[in-house]
């Protein structure tokens, strides 16, 4: 009896995409005994294994073409492109109450502060100074708001009708280093001198030789007004910003050595020491050589005897306009 194999080979058949099941058939038939050699037997067994996966990937697509995936990245971020320069424009914060929000996100991401403390200076901003400016490019769509990109608070100064303070100035993070804190300035500059100003200060800690670019020199301290109103005389407002006077010196108890009791019996005082000879004597220094220009010096060598509340070094500058 000699025994003759036959089988048939497995096949795996891929539905396209527009049914995403895979079937699997398989088909086997054992061996049958040659009927020569022995009566007739035959064994046939067929089974047939249909195997059905049906699920979803999402965002992938398989084709019965050759080899050819497709994967589908979903949504991105849109990148805001750089605006225009010449695009941007000034308006005063309450002329536009609809960005107060957008201009707090700006102010507190350099300087956090509370959300109601920050709307509330905001909110006071006025034609009648102080007034809160932003700098605003134009919205990226009709129907969306304009983008405010930097903000600058003004004060009039205390006894100087013609000057201005400037505060608060910062730009967006995203755009500093392009241009936007020039056009900010500038744009400040022929904002007050529209209105009669002729002169601007402003306080900086790190920001010396953007501002000496710009034509700012290094001034004295101002006082500037929180708000303005003819009720209180200027006067009054002096009193108040003006440093204390120096304070009377401290009566310390004196260190001579009174006289010795009656029994006393220590050694006798030593007489003092004879005074240096006048080649020894400290005389005054010279004064020191004056600064040269402030755009040649580094702002490291540069020393001032102006500091903030937190007793840092700060630098007040000012520019005619």
């Amino acid at each position: 009896m000699e025994p003759i194999p036959s089988t048939s080979r497995a096949k795996l058949i891929l539905v396209p995409a527009c049914q995403p099941a895979w079937t699997l058939r398989l088909s086997l038939n054992k061996p049958t005994l040659d009927p020569g050699h022995q009566p007739e037997q035959s064994w046939s067994i067929i089974k047939l294994v249909e195997l059905t996966l049906d699920f979803h990937i999402p965002e992938m697509n398989l084709s019965p073409s050759p080899a050819e995936l497709t994967l589908d990245p979903g949504p991105q971020a849109k990148k805001i492109p750089v605006p225009d320069l010449a695009d941007l424009i000034l308006e005063p914060v309450h002329c536009r109450p609809d960005l107060l929000d957008a201009c707090v996100d700006l102010i507190n991401d350099q300087w956090p502060r509370s959300r109601a403390s920050r709307l509330h200076s905001l909110g006071q901003s006025s034609d009648a100074f102080p007034l809160c400016l932003m700098l605003l490019c134009p919205p990226p769509s009709p129907e969306a708001a304009p983008i405010v990109v930097g903000h600058a608070r003004l004060s009039q100064v205390l006894d100087r009708p013609q000057s201005l303070l400037v505060e608060t100035v910062v730009v967006a993070r995203a755009l500093r280093g392009r241009g936007f804190g020039r056009r900010l300035m500038e744009g400040l500059e022929a904002f007050a001198h529209a209105r009669g100003f002729r002169r601007l200060h402003l306080t900086t800690h790190d920001q010396l030789p953007f501002y000496a670019h710009l034509g700012y020199r290094l001034g004295e301290p101002v006082q500037g007004l929180v708000f303005a109103s003819r009720r209180l005389h200027s006067t009054l407002l002096r009193a108040f910003s003006q440093a204390p006077g120096p304070q009377p010196p401290c009566k310390t108890p004196g260190l001579t050595a009174g006289p010795a009791p009656p029994n006393h019996k220590g050694p006798p005082l030593l007489p003092p020491p004879p005074p240096p000879p006048p080649s020894l004597i400290l005389t005054t220094p010279p004064p020191p050589p004056p600064l040269p220009p402030l755009g040649l010096l580094p702002p490291s060598l540069i020393d001032t005897q102006y500091q903030d509340l937190k007793g840092c070094p700060i630098f007040w500058m000012e520019k005619d306009i």
